[in-house]
């Protein structure tokens, strides 16, 4: 796990940042309060940070208000260093967002044990965010998520004026299978689409379980050539029987693609990636088709 150190004290950074590679984990390090604050308000922050009370350009518990204050996505755990181990102190330091504190000079096995603690955390909210985030059977993200990750590349593409394709897709006659093979069969079927799906796309497209056997797909900068992927998915399926519960299933899939206009909301687009899909379907499924 990364691990922040923002220290100014050349001796002590060093100190820390040993200490801790010593037990495993992978250190940034940071002189300054600005420059522990950029790093934390990056996009790859490090989930875990041990910060000095008193620093140059911002000190600990000003990060720690900034941070609980604009803080989006992952936890940051922080932990406090600090000299003045009084309890007004420390109820300062935590007040401002702290989640934990060690006074120094610190002893390395009380570091060692409250950084273990932060992991804990870390990690137990990792867990949960990903079961909320995701589907349970299948892996993917949920719908919420998928449709909030379309949000954000809709606002990109207005913002710059990039290509964007969204896509409905929905396993051909799934209740029929279900209703023949067991749903046993059905979700072993569902978990082995998912992984084709993911393999046919690129790394930074994005596909979500949008209910039953229907799914959203979001192609960022594609527009004409989006034909080729969504193609490259529905083979993907059409071309090779999945194996379920001892079973050999032949199984396709319909897609319907819609190419952002550059000015039309979630829903619009949505919808007509959506009427696409009914094309697919009335026009003898196994194929994709763009409105």
């Amino acid at each position: 796990m990364k691990i922040l150190v923002a220290e100014d004290d050349r001796t002590t950074r060093f100190m820390v940042a040993s200490l801790l590679a010593q037990w495993g984990y992978e250190v940034v390090t940071a002189e300054t309060g600005a420059e522990a604050w950029q790093i934390l308000t990056h996009e790859d922050a490090p989930p875990l940070a041990v910060i000095d009370w008193i620093m140059p350009g911002m000190e600990g518990p000003e990060i720690c208000r900034h941070l609980r204050r604009s803080q989006e996505g992952q936890y940051r755990y922080i932990i406090i260093l600090t000299v003045q181990g009084d309890q007004a102190s420390v109820v300062a330091g935590l007040e401002a967002g702290a989640d934990d504190y060690v006074t120094k000079p610190f002893d390395a096995q009380e570091l060692k044990l409250r950084v273990q603690a932060g992991r804990r955390i870390v990690e137990l909210q990792n867990q949960l965010r990903h079961q909320a985030d995701h589907d349970g059977l299948m892996g993917l993200i949920n719908r919420r998520t998928i449709l909030e990750r379309l949000e954000k590349e809709l606002s990109r593409s207005r913002r710059l004026g990039t290509a964007l394709t969204v896509a409905m897709g929905d396993l051909d006659n799934f209740k029929a299978l279900n209703d023949s093979y067991g749903h046993l069969a059905g979700d072993a079927v569902l978990v082995e689409t998912a992984r084709r799906l993911v393999a046919s796309l690129r790394s930074y497209d994005e596909v979500g379980r949008y209910g039953g056997e229907e799914f959203l797909l979001v192609l960022p900068g594609v527009a004409e050539e989006s034909r080729d992927i969504l193609e490259r998915v529905r083979a993907s399926l059409a071309e090779s029987p999945i194996e379920a519960e001892g079973f050999s299933l032949n199984l396709t899939i319909s897609l319907g693609g819609a190419v952002f206009d550059g000015s039309e909301d979630l829903e619009s687009l949505v919808r007509r990636a959506d009427e696409a899909l009914y094309q697919a379907k009335r026009s003898g499924k196994n194929r994709v088709f763009f409105r």
